[in-house]
């Protein structure tokens, strides 16, 4: 091998690995690049529920709604979320009722039961298997 040989072949092995240091390079600035792009999305600000003085004064803090100001507000908002504020508050005052006296909280777990599988016809696995062992014990 000459001189002039071993010359062009160690130009070769430059040019080679100054290729792969440039394209190693363009591929990280790209991905930092990309990182930065995705981060200016990801923290954009969300918005603020605060409240400024000004709005706080306007309610003072002892005012404490009963239920029927909390359904009409409630209806004010939205027809739907008024519906379900009534049927939120008739469900707290049935607990209630119910609360007071031992036999009611049997009898209120039972309509609840009632209500939960009218909700949910579908029965569970256990359900069936229940079912199938007294079917075949006879019981």
């Amino acid at each position: 091998m000459t001189f002039k040989h071993w010359q062009v072949f160690t130009m070769q092995k430059i040019f080679l690995s100054l290729k792969q240091v440039l394209r190693s390079s363009f591929l990280v600035i790209g991905l930092l690049m990309l990182i930065s792009i995705s981060s200016i999305f990801i923290l954009v600000p969300q918005p603020s529920y605060a409240t400024t003085l000004e709005e706080l004064k306007l309610v003072p803090p002892e005012y404490k709604p009963n239920s029927e100001e909390k359904i009409n507000r409630a209806y004010e908002y939205d027809p739907g979320v008024g519906v379900q504020e009534e049927e939120r508050q008739e469900a707290y005052e049935q607990a209630i009722k119910d609360a007071e006296n031992l036999n009611t909280i049997e009898k209120a777990y039972k309509r609840n039961l009632k209500a939960e599988k009218a909700q949910n016809p579908q029965e569970s696995f256990v359900e069936q298997a229940k079912e199938v062992i007294e079917n075949v014990t006879g019981k």
